[in-house]
């Protein structure tokens, strides 16, 4: 049940007008409370069009806050395993509590959350920030309430509706509200920063909130997706996360390196002699892939010359890399988890820069990326590099953060975030052979900061490539249309 009493404003504020403005709202948010079990607006299509999209967002079991959060209703759609709702009104709580009891309420002022303990995976702004006296310091409250793995979801009408918005409210067909702030996307990205929280990415959603069937899901999701559309839609969604803070400790977490070698006896001695050590330990795991060279009897005996080496050998059951990528991490013991492609394309000894990456919390998902320097001359031809481009804006369109390199076989992430993708595999579904993506969806669904960190990419030494330009481009482009439904016309 919500605690009804209500804290001194003066433990947010130390104004008059701060306070007249706080008192002004809640006031005004007792009345449309009291009305609304008989008011009729157009507003069910549109709140439940947000819960798809918050739904999308958060999966079920997370421990989430809802500031601003109303009647709960989006809060209790999330199916949270802890779901917590702050709001100013007491009448708008009461009727929460009725509604959606298994929910915990506080009744306090949004500018001080000192009655709020935890942290969250999920903490919700919606439709909130527009209607704050100070954006900045309700930000702030939040940074007690969160980790580093936290995440910040923020919705707030777009300017451009301001007007339809309040004539919508003159005749009755819309929640009425008080004076906004009308703030844009770069106001909302620069208070943030300012109260130690970074932008993720922002997007815009919801660009016709009426229930017209077919017109309403061709819009909000397929029109909306797109210039100049996306322009023209209702609300603005930023996700956001605290800024990181450098650890300065080389030697914090223990690294595995997963192998995966088919074809390359070659260059197994070099894999042993050029990865460096990382923080407290690493090991190497080679997943060897029914080659038709020794690449498997090279790697037992290079176990053997290198027991200074935490190293393991096993043969993956199935076939495509990212069978044997899955089987690495299946056996890995490393707080961080790196993939390095036994072509040795990419260089070893450049490891330790995803290492202090993720390490620092610069990104969450470091995604090595080839087309940044220029490449010695065999490294990869032409059709190939043109193709990369293509998929490089393809998936940084589809999945809302920029990345330049979607097929770079060096990608580094923590084992805890790899097992919640891994838990969330079914989403996406299964015919991934090469595993990049099957990481790059998971990490996207997953709102993880994605970095790319450019790296020179080299000449193969030993061997040809296992990937075939036409039969996997092919798979890719069929892999861009599944993304697009489940990632983005969603």
């Amino acid at each position: 049940m919500p605690d009804k009493t209500l804290p001194p404003f003066t433990s947010a504020f130390h104004d008059q007008a701060a306070i007249r403005y706080q008192e002004q709202r809640i006031a005004h948010w007792d009345a449309v409370a009291l009305r609304r079990r008989s008011w009729r607006g157009w507003g069910n299509a549109y709140h439940k069009r947000l819960e798809e999209i918050y739904r999308f967002l958060i999966t079920p079991g997370q421990r989430v806050l809802e500031i601003g959060c109303g009647a709960g209703n989006l809060l209790a759609s999330l199916n949270p395993d802890v779901g917590v709702g702050v709001d100013f009104s007491d009448e708008t709580l009461k009727q929460a509590a009725e509604h959606n009891p298994d929910l915990e309420y506080v009744c306090a002022d949004i500018h001080d959350l000192s009655r709020v303990e935890g942290s969250f995976d999920y903490i919700i702004l919606s439709n909130i920030i527009n209607d704050l006296w100070d954006v900045q310091t309700v930000f702030e409250q939040l940074r007690r309430l969160s980790s580093p793995s936290t995440r910040l979801v923020i919705n707030y009408f777009s300017r451009l509706w301001e007007l339809p918005l309040k004539i919508a409210q003159k005749i009755n067909l819309a929640i009425p509200s008080l004076e906004q702030n009308w703030l844009t996307v770069e106001d909302l990205s620069g208070l943030l920063d300012l109260a130690g929280f970074e932008v993720i990415r922002s997007w815009q959603d919801i660009l016709f909130p009426f229930p017209i069937p077919g017109l309403e899901q061709l819009s909000n999701r397929v029109l909306a997706r797109f210039w100049p559309f996306r322009l023209l839609a209702w609300s603005n969604f930023t996700i956001a996360r605290l800024h990181p803070a450098k650890s300065g400790d080389e030697s914090q977490y223990s690294v595995s390196v997963v192998v995966p070698a088919r074809n390359e006896e070659g260059n197994i001695e070099a894999i042993f002699k050029r990865v460096p050590e990382m923080g407290k330990g690493t090991e190497l795991i080679f997943v060897e892939g029914h080659s038709h060279d020794n690449t498997y009897q090279a790697i037992e005996e290079a176990i053997k010359r290198h027991p200074e080496r935490k190293s393991m050998l096993m043969r993956q059951p199935g076939i495509g890399k990212a069978d044997a990528v899955r089987l690495g991490y299946e056996k890995a013991s490393g707080d961080i988890l790196m993939i390095l492609d036994a072509d040795l394309t990419v260089p070893p000894e450049k490891l330790p820069r995803f290492y202090n990456a993720l390490r620092d919390g610069v990104g969450e998902f470091i995604n090595g990326v080839r087309l940044v320097y220029p490449m010695e001359e065999q490294a990869m031809r032409s059709l190939n590099f043109l193709g990369n481009k293509f998929f490089s804006l393809a998936f940084s369109w589809l999945l809302g953060q920029p990345i330049k390199d979607t097929l770079c076989g060096t990608k580094v992430l923590w084992k805890k975030d790899y097992e919640k993708i891994a838990a969330n595999r079914a989403y996406f579904g299964d015919f991934d052979p090469f595993g990049d993506f099957d990481l790059i969806f998971g990490a996207a669904k997953l709102n993880l900061k994605i970095v790319d960190l450019p790296i020179r990419y080299r000449e193969r030494t030993y061997g040809d490539t296992n990937i075939s330009r036409w039969r996997h481009g092919l798979l890719l482009l069929r892999m861009v249309w599944f993304a697009a439904r489940r990632m983005k016309f969603v």
